[in-house]
């Protein structure tokens, strides 16, 4: 099977990067880490008028009905400029659940509304619910899962400024869901979780290469030495190494493939580790600037952190990779 994205994607991927390499988005994630969510609802707002917002979504309800290769491709170009806000939740979780018991409610997430989940206990805070148009609640039921309205609580801190973190009580129920849409709703949030580090991994690694090329110590670039050359090839090798493995799970997922699970669980693994190992050979590259939060690379280097252990943790998709084995 040939791993690949095919001409539709390469130009999907290529308009949101003409939007989003114009949005100055490190002010926006400023902004919304202080508190004004205003410049990043209006690029939520742009990026909804490419389809974003609507990919999964079906086209009776306003949406693309696209598939989760149009996801991965949005949730990557999303995390390679660290756009805030729900993103996996937005694009892939809600929509899957809302699908299922309000779809009346699609409508306005096409049209670019922000939407969150919290689904206690892998999922016990929904992002940026103080923000989110929708809150959703999910709660384990026989058999599947009770989804209802949330009603955000008390905020937690995040290691990401930009990533508030909202406790949440179930309101009003919307229904119910059986095991497979919410085995469904969680895989789709942790392959869009997966893009987004395969993003970040992919950003990190680009500014480290041109603040390598740029950056001298006696008198010649840093990145002309053999260490930083190695050690900047081994990120290059981590992060082309788990796409195909993105592509894969996606595929599986869009097939309906028995393995699609044990596909998703991998790719969220190889991606995590190399965006963290990314982050890691970021910092040690850019040295003691790469700490300070006035450097955009810091506000990539959080987001990656959060991110990781987002709609599972490392040592949960490993663990159901051993299962599936």
């Amino acid at each position: 099977m040939r791993f690949a994205l095919e001409e539709i994607h390469d130009d999907f991927a290529a308009s949101l990067d003409s939007l989003l390499s114009k949005a100055d988005s490190p002010a926006v994630i400023r902004a919304w880490s202080d508190g004004d969510a205003a410049p990043g609802t209006a690029l939520w707002g742009r990026l909804a008028e490419t389809g974003v917002n609507g990919l999964l979504i079906g086209e009776d309800d306003g949406g693309m009905g696209a598939d989760a290769l149009f996801l991965i491709v949005a949730a990557e170009k999303l995390g390679y400029y660290g756009v805030p806000g729900p993103v996996a939740e937005t694009l892939a979780v809600a929509p899957t659940l809302l699908a299922a018991v309000a779809p009346d409610r699609l409508g306005a997430l096409s049209e670019g509304a922000l939407a969150t989940v919290a689904a206690p206990p892998a999922t016990p805070y929904a992002v940026d619910a103080g923000t989110a148009a929708t809150v959703l609640r999910v709660d384990p039921a026989d058999g599947g899962a009770v989804v209802a309205l949330g009603e955000p609580g008390a905020r937690a801190q995040s290691v990401d400024r930009a990533r508030h973190l909202y406790a949440t009580e179930a309101g009003a129920q919307l229904g119910t869901v059986d095991a497979g849409v919410l085995a469904a709703a969680q895989d789709l949030g942790a392959l869009a979780t997966a893009a987004q580090l395969q993003g970040l991994g992919q950003a990190m690694l680009d500014a480290t290469v041109e603040y390598a090329k740029q950056r001298k110590q006696f008198g010649r670039a840093i990145g002309s030495q053999q260490a930083v050359k190695h050690l900047v090839a081994e990120v290059a090798v981590g992060v082309e190494m788990a796409r195909p493995l993105l592509y894969a799970a996606a595929m599986a997922v869009r097939d309906g493939a028995p393995t699609a699970r044990r596909d998703v669980h991998a790719a969220k693994l190889a991606c995590g580790r190399a965006a963290y190992h990314s982050s890691r050979v970021a910092l040690q590259v850019h040295g003691a600037i790469g700490y300070t939060q006035e450097h955009d690379l810091s506000l990539l280097l959080t987001k990656t952190r959060a991110l990781v252990t987002a709609w599972g943790t490392p040592a949960d998709h490993r663990g159901r990779i051993m299962e599936a084995l």
